[in-house]
């Protein structure tokens, strides 16, 4: 018999916890999980199916292909087959099952991600939509995935209701209805044919072997995953609870009204007290709030407190923390389609509050002890106090301690070093204040944060923020310029003396501009500040200096609002559909920054793959490590510029602590 060298794989599983809220580390921790249907093929073969759920056994050869590393696995969405799979061997072949890493890692339950490869992975590397739906749509695939699919998956792999229909039954079994079952059978061949049509049809553009190695790196960060503290995360769901409780019956005593969360009710009463308004949207409450008499003010005041979503985050760490106390599964990688970037899954790392109480411990204290009544003492706004404690509740194991390091102003010091910017540079190379820099450069006058000329630092900071890649009136105003004190007339010079101050950063805007115009009317290879350009088989692609390539689907000429010139592609847009996206010189400069700073994180994530990376935000790493670990030399490692980008002047900073913040 020949060797496998290459096995496609999907599978159709049952478990009783919800997928999409628990992710799957915690799905497969039931005892109900199961795997229905094994559906591969082997070297590109026709495809076969394994009904585990009736009883088939799944062949020897598969067995030992899932355990043999020399053998590549491929499936939509790898993670997912992956750890069912990990499940499946240690429950039924323990003796067959090999995890990876080291025994004081947290990885022991799952096979190791090296042999794996994603086909979603290489969709999002070329742009394409990220479920096997839409990549076999905007590829146009003679194979499409069965729509009937959705409606089988709902009947066969979650709970059902009982019913006197069903005999009171919670679970549908294939004897429960041949004919779906044979249909389920049929969806489940489907979707190995799309996978494997898909990876045919991008055989011309095989990802980079060093970004599957950034892959496999991801993977094991997922499977190692970030420690929680249970007693925090408990507690401050039943404090929210308490806290909400009360406001509610306050707003009761106070207005009357009914259910203080419908906006119909509160716009209603508003209107009673002689108050008319379209929204109560958190700006549009704050105005209220701020013009309006004292018994509407408490109200609104107390609503206000109400609607904070801080209780969300902690019922998400509840949902997903596996029976070792470890959420897992929270980075998507490759999530973000136009700069490669990682997004945020279930509790969303990415974009949870940031804390600035003073005594930020002594409050996690009274929350991890239970103690409500010197919280509700102590604390005047309670949801708020939960919503800055939500990173405390990330610990790091027993004995070990978190260095939390991140790059400073990454994003900064790669659009100064692409443009060429020397001021901006010069400022980096001698750890000066780059907002403090700007204004001074924008004003011409000495700005020194708390010092002389200190206030025009805020302008400085707020236009480095909105500015840099073409933003104008609407961005400074989008990022909060009127309420940080800023007048609509002061606007407009602000935008005039940050393009003054640097006029390299303009100029890359518009060769980048040019390039990619030039690139789409002509299919002909462009360059310009160390980036290129080409066209190929309908896609725009442009080149980073990492070797890594952003993908534009179908992209072409077109005319924007304004009646100018502009290039049209197809992706994901703000709706989360596939749609038509426009964009110019600035946005492909953004998305090119962001890339390369995605890029220099990978990069400082290999270099430090020997530590216990538990999580990673943007910018910034959480290691989990024993306590004589240097903080030092961890920002040292993490700070190495990559060699394909010489000369760029990094720093990364950190600190320790024996739970996550933000420092």
């Amino acid at each position: 018999m020949a060797k496998i060298t290459k096995l496609s794989v999907d599978l159709e599983c049952y478990s009783d916890v919800d997928l999409k809220k628990c992710g799957v580390y915690k799905y497969v921790q039931s005892p109900n999980f199961e795997i229905l249907l094994f559906g591969y093929s082997v070297d590109g073969e026709m495809v076969q199916v394994v009904d585990l759920a009736q009883g088939e056994e799944m062949p020897d050869k598969i067995i030992d292909a899932l355990t043999d590393e020399t053998v590549t696995k491929w499936a939509f969405n790898s993670q997912f087959e992956r750890i069912c799979l990990s499940e499946y061997l240690r429950r039924c072949y323990p003796q067959k099952f090999i995890s990876y890493s080291i025994e004081e890692d947290t990885v022991g339950d799952y096979l190791s991600s090296v042999s794996w490869k994603c086909t979603m992975t290489w969709s999002a590397y070329m742009g394409l939509p990220l479920s096997l739906e839409g990549s076999g749509k905007v590829l146009g695939l003679s194979e499409q995935k069965l729509k009937e699919g959705k409606d089988l998956i709902r009947y066969f792999c979650v709970p059902c209701k009982p019913t006197k229909v069903n005999g009171g039954r919670t679970r549908n079994l294939p004897e429960h209805d041949k004919e779906k079952w044979d249909a389920f059978v049929k969806y489940n061949i489907r979707d190995v044919e799309v996978e494997l049509a898909i990876q045919r049809r991008l055989s011309k553009f095989p990802v980079p072997d060093f970004v599957w190695e950034e892959f496999w790196l991801d993977q094991e960060i997922n499977d190692r995953g970030i420690a929680l503290d249970m007693a925090v995360v408990e507690n401050a769901i039943a404090f929210d609870k308490c806290s909400k409780d009360k406001l509610t019956a306050k707003i009761k005593d106070a207005a009357g009204i009914e259910n203080p969360n419908s906006v119909m009710q509160m716009k209603a009463w508003l209107s009673e007290n002689g108050i008319e308004t379209d929204s109560l949207d958190k700006k549009v409450v704050k105005e209220l709030i701020g013009s309006t008499p004292a018994h509407i003010r408490e109200v609104l005041e107390i609503r206000q407190k109400l609607a904070k979503s801080s209780v969300k985050k902690y019922q998400a760490m509840e949902n997903a923390v596996c029976k070792d106390h470890r959420a897992r599964g929270m980075f998507r990688f490759y999530g973000a389609n136009r700069s490669g970037r990682w997004a945020g899954r279930m509790i969303q790392l990415q974009n949870l509050p940031q804390n600035h109480l003073p005594d930020l411990r002594e409050a996690r204290e009274l929350v991890k002890s239970g103690n409500y009544e010197a919280m509700e003492f102590l604390y005047d706004d309670i949801p708020d106090t939960l919503s800055q404690l939500i990173r405390t509740a990330f610990v790091p194991r027993e004995g070990m301690k978190f260095i939390v390091a991140d790059f400073s102003a990454i994003e900064a010091r790669v659009l100064s070093y692409l443009a060429k910017e020397e001021w901006r540079s010069e400022v980096f190379k001698n750890n000066g204040d780059i907002y403090c820099a700007s204004a001074s450069a924008m004003f011409g006058v000495p700005v020194e944060k708390h010092g002389v000329n200190g206030e025009l630092r805020q302008k400085g900071k707020i236009a480095e923020l909105a500015l840099g890649y073409g933003g104008s009136v609407g961005a400074l105003t989008a990022m909060g310029a009127l309420e940080m004190g800023l007048t609509e007339e002061e606007l407009q010079p602000l935008v005039d003396s940050w393009r003054n101050a640097n006029p390299n950063i303009v100029q890359f805007w518009w060769a980048v501009d040019r390039c990619v115009k030039k690139t789409i009317k002509e299919r002909i290879d462009t360059e310009t500040h160390g980036i290129h350009f080409y066209y190929k088989s309908g896609m725009l692609f442009i080149e980073l200096p990492s070797g890594r390539r952003l993908s534009y689907v179908k992209p072409k000429m077109g005319v924007n609002k304004f009646g100018s010139e502009s290039v049209v592609y197809e992706g994901i847009g703000g709706t989360k559909k596939w749609e038509q996206i426009e964009s110019y010189g600035p946005k492909f400069v953004e998305n090119i920054v962001q890339a390369i700073s995605r890029d220099i994180l990978a990069y400082a994530m290999r270099t430090l793959s020997h530590c216990f990376i538990c999580g990673h935000v943007h910018d910034e790493l959480i290691i989990e490590c024993s306590r004589d670990v240097s903080l030092d030399v961890i920002c040292e490692q993490m700070g190495r510029t990559p060699p394909w980008i010489p000369g760029l002047l990094l720093r990364a900073d950190g600190y320790e602590c024996d739970f996550y913040k933000k420092d």
